[in-house]
């Protein structure tokens, strides 16, 4: 039987220790990595934002402490220097400290800031990545986000109505590029315009997936002109706009997949 090397077990791995920035993924346990898994089941401490997955969140050791970090209806329950101060101080107190962020922990969730308040108090910290909300919704969706003759290039964003934050007519978009919208929002008229304003034709496709790879995802199939008609979806959502979604459409059949999966590596344990 061929053995894996120890070298290439890295320390925070066997023997966790110090924080780590560990991504939940979209919300389907299965698609934790091996890594995450171990090191959120060692956690002493958990920081978990309010849209991570609940049955990520039941996988946390009963033992352990959970602070709920995260906000709901645009209500913050903690500043981000709270946040970044709990982190140190909770180091200082307990062997295994896990920041757990729904996604990716590097895009749209403020990564940045925690690791530079770990780096200035001297305090070891691991990133654990996570099948970022794109990937899981366009997975979920069975649309690839790139395809040759249709998209050649991905943007990854967020919406706002900062004006600060009003950057896409200048980023040089066109008919090959798909566009990811995280965290869109409850106005999605707003998005529709702001889309426009960025000179994406409003004939363009849009696809609308809420809670990908959960048992209660949704998904609706519009295009940007549409998109400002439609009532939003439950968060967390992602908007896919491109032509690689010119296929997309109401359907949903990706929770009954993971079903499935999730039955058969049941049935094989208990067999």
């Amino acid at each position: 039987m061929t053995k894996h090397p120890t070298s290439l077990m890295t320390p925070a791995y066997r023997h966790p220790h110090g924080v780590f920035l560990l991504g939940a993924g979209p919300g389907d346990p299965e698609l934790l990595t091996v890594k995450a898994l171990r090191v959120l089941q060692s956690a002493e401490l958990v920081l978990h934002d309010s849209l991570v997955g609940p049955k990520i969140l039941d996988l946390i050791p009963a033992s352990a402490e959970r602070i709920d970090v995260g906000k709901r209806a645009g209500f913050r329950l903690l500043t981000q220097s709270d946040i970044n101060a709990l982190l140190v101080d909770a180091a200082h107190k307990h062997k295994v400290v896990v920041r757990l962020k729904g996604g990716d922990p590097l895009l749209f969730g403020r990564a940045a800031e925690e690791i530079d308040a770990l780096r200035a108090a001297n305090i070891p910290f691991d990133v654990v990545p996570g099948i970022s909300a794109a990937f899981g919704a366009a997975a979920a969706a069975k649309v690839s986000l790139t395809d040759r003759g249709l998209a050649s290039h991905v943007l990854f964003t967020t919406f706002s109505r900062a004006p600060e934050s009003q950057f896409l007519p200048g980023i040089g978009l066109t008919s090959e590029t798909t566009v990811v919208v995280y965290m869109p929002g409850p106005d999605y008229f707003a998005v529709s315009r702001w889309l426009e304003d960025a000179a994406v034709s409003p004939d363009t496709p849009v696809l609308v997936i809420s809670k990908a790879s959960r048992p209660e995802q949704t998904q609706h199939a519009t295009t940007v002109a549409g998109l400002a008609q439609l009532p939003p979806l439950p968060a967390p959502a992602v908007l896919i706009v491109g032509r690689v979604a010119h296929n997309a459409s109401d359907a949903c059949v990706a929770p009954s997949y993971f079903e499935e999966v999730n039955s058969t590596i049941e049935a094989s344990r208990i067999s």
